[in-house]
């Protein structure tokens, strides 16, 4: 329970860190969304590494939404889509650093700061697997929260 909290007041203090520079605001949420990247790239790259390489890009989604999501949250993802065309969406039904937040509207317009962070995680771990990737959240009722993976094709 108290890394948990750890963890949650890491992320709120280093988004509010970071937004409180003279940088631009977009500037700001890239780079924490960069600093996502790299701790979910290493972190995929650990959880790995005496394990054999996921062939199907579905098999890769169920390790993000269960282990991976795991090891970062204490919980696997609550629900897992797609349309078998390269979009996935991963539904978190009270994601916990929204939950800190509120429960209602009232700091709805806040929440994609702090959702940077998380979509640069789901980024870099798929990146480690070799699947490049657009990751985006999506808030309309705290704290639920959805990211949608968009798989890039080459």
């Amino acid at each position: 329970m108290a890394d948990e909290v750890l963890y949650d007041f890491l992320l709120l203090e280093m988004v509010d860190t970071m937004l409180q520079t003279d940088l631009d605001k977009d500037i700001c949420l890239s780079k924490l969304e960069l600093l996502g990247f790299r701790v979910g790239h290493s972190i995929v790259e650990r959880l790995t590494k005496d394990s054999p390489r996921f062939k199907e890009e579905l098999d890769i989604m169920k390790f993000i939404c269960k282990d991976f999501w795991s090891v970062l949250f204490k919980k696997q993802i609550d629900n897992l889509r797609t349309n078998h065309q390269g979009i996935f969406v991963l539904q978190e039904n009270k994601f916990r650093l929204l939950a800190l937040m509120s429960n209602s509207k009232q700091y709805l317009e806040h929440a994609p700061k702090y959702l940077a962070f998380p979509c640069g995680l789901i980024r870099g771990a798929l990146a480690n697997f070799g699947i490049l990737s657009i990751v985006t959240a999506d808030v309309s009722i705290m704290p639920l929260c959805k990211f949608q993976i968009q798989i890039q094709r080459t």
